[in-house]
């Protein structure tokens, strides 16, 4: 922890400026008098929250503070920062320390030995085929995906998908994109700058609310249907039918956020809307949470006629992604390295995600988690009398850096209490420590209501 304190109050302050080269973990052991052990932790640790960055044969070097916005996404904001806040508890991509990079170097090896002239060139804009082909075939197989590798184009990540969607809507005459409330806030003020208004649409426990939809104006909306971010809620078959329904009747599109279904139970796990109505709903995903963001790989499998139009549109815009990058990530699929990794962080966030229910019962009283073990954050709903902002402050006060509901909702002050708790970069002991100092905070609000909690919402 001394260690691990003293280089992160050195990056926060400047000290050490990004890109610079600390001690490798065996030199630093070696001038500290201490155990190589400790270094390696300590170095661990920082990589993982962001302030360092180690390669193989280029030792270890500063990223530069993980609040400065240097490697923001543009659907991801800059963090606000809590100096020396030991539990990160908001939701996030995926553990990077659990990149498998064995597997993947032994791909990219694979893949750049074998790679020709042809490899080696310019991809075609949409994708290399044989990789297109790899992800449509997979796509089929485990999400019910339907399409041919000519209609599915891979991108430089989701955010690249939803501008070239939103910039297509833009061209056929559409204003508005609908979005659920909750929902990404990071998208929705996304889709605005790219010249679309963002409507929100309320989510319950079905999922979006479609007669909402429908009576909003909107002709298109971004929707996570298998697992709504950040409720955990699945839009249920009923809704599904109507939203399919909808899109028909206005001549609209639905475009489908697939973001974390790789880490839902395989046997609870629903299959693509986009196998309801290919010629309505553009199917999107990406490797971002499942392995790593800085990979920038993305896909998106529509319809047709409105993915000859992406393509049009990206035609302006770029050459394409990296063929080698493609390759690997096909051939990481091909050899169902894709498959396993998916199931080791699976089997591993089912766990924490059970550990926090047990924590919740003893932490936070007559607060509840609604939905199944899975997905990568969890919103716990907080009993009427709690203070959302409050609570959140009192957390940071005790080094714990999570975020309220509200920071998810359109409309904020008619939101009900609640925390988006992510445990992908918290193993089962943080969580324990965190939502110990969480449960402190929790009962400085004071008792709650003599009145039962209705849970029924």
């Amino acid at each position: 922890m001394q260690i691990r304190d003293s280089l992160r109050a050195l990056v926060e302050s400047g000290t050490l400026k990004p890109g610079t080269r600390i001690p490798s973990s065996r030199q630093l052991a070696v001038d500290i008098g201490v155990s190589r052990s400790v270094v390696v932790e300590a170095y661990d640790q920082l990589t993982a929250e962001g302030y360092l960055t180690g390669r193989r044969g280029s030792g270890t070097s500063v990223t530069g503070h993980p609040g400065d916005g240097t490697a923001a996404s543009a659907l991801t904001p800059p963090e606000e920062t809590a100096p020396g806040a030991r539990w990160d508890l908001r939701a996030g991509p995926s553990d990077s320390v659990a990149f498998p990079r064995a597997e993947w170097l032994r791909c990219a090896t694979a893949v750049i030995t074998g790679a020709g002239r042809q490899e080696l060139g310019y991809a075609p804009l949409a994708g290399v085929p044989h990789a297109r082909h790899v992800l449509t075939g997979y796509l089929g197989r485990v999400r019910g995906v339907r399409g041919r590798p000519e209609d599915l184009m891979i991108t430089s990540g989701f955010a690249q998908g939803l501008a070239l969607i939103c910039r297509v809507l833009l061209d056929r005459g559409h204003t508005a994109l609908a979005v659920e409330d909750p929902g990404h806030p990071g998208e929705r003020e996304f889709i605005g700058q790219s010249g679309l208004r963002p409507v929100g649409v309320p989510v319950d426990d079905e999922g979006l609310d479609v007669e909402r939809l429908a009576a909003c104006g909107a002709r298109a909306v971004l929707i996570t249907p298998a697992h709504q971010f950040p409720t955990g809620v699945r839009l249920s078959r009923r809704r599904r039918q109507l939203l399919v329904d909808w899109a028909r009747e206005v001549d609209g599109y639905v475009l489908e956020d697939d973001f974390d279904t790789g880490f839902l139970d395989p046997a609870d796990r629903p299959p693509a809307l986009q196998s309801l109505a290919p010629d309505r709903v553009v199917y999107a995903g990406s490797a971002s949470k499942t392995l790593a963001p800085a990979l920038r790989l993305g896909w998106l499998a529509g319809p047709p006629e409105l993915m000859e139009s992406v393509e049009h549109v990206r035609a302006g815009w770029d050459i394409g992604c990296s063929g080698i990058e493609q390759l690997t990530f096909a051939r990481f699929v091909d050899t169902g390295a894709f498959d396993r990794h998916q199931r080791r962080l699976r089997t591993e966030f089912r766990r924490r995600r059970r550990s926090l229910r047990a924590h919740l019962d003893t932490q936070l009283p007559d607060a509840w988690l609604p939905g199944g073990d899975g997905g990568l954050q969890a919103y716990v709903r907080l009993p009427p009398h709690i203070d959302e902002q409050s609570l959140v402050r009192a957390a940071r006060r005790r080094s714990v850096l999570l975020r309220g509901g509200r920071d998810y909702s359109v409309s904020p002050a008619e939101s009900p209490p609640a925390l988006v708790i992510g445990y992908a970069k918290a193993n089962c002991a943080a969580l324990s420590r965190g939502l110990a100092e969480v449960g402190e905070a929790y009962r400085e609000q004071g008792e709650p209501p003599r009145e039962p909690v209705d849970r029924s919402t």
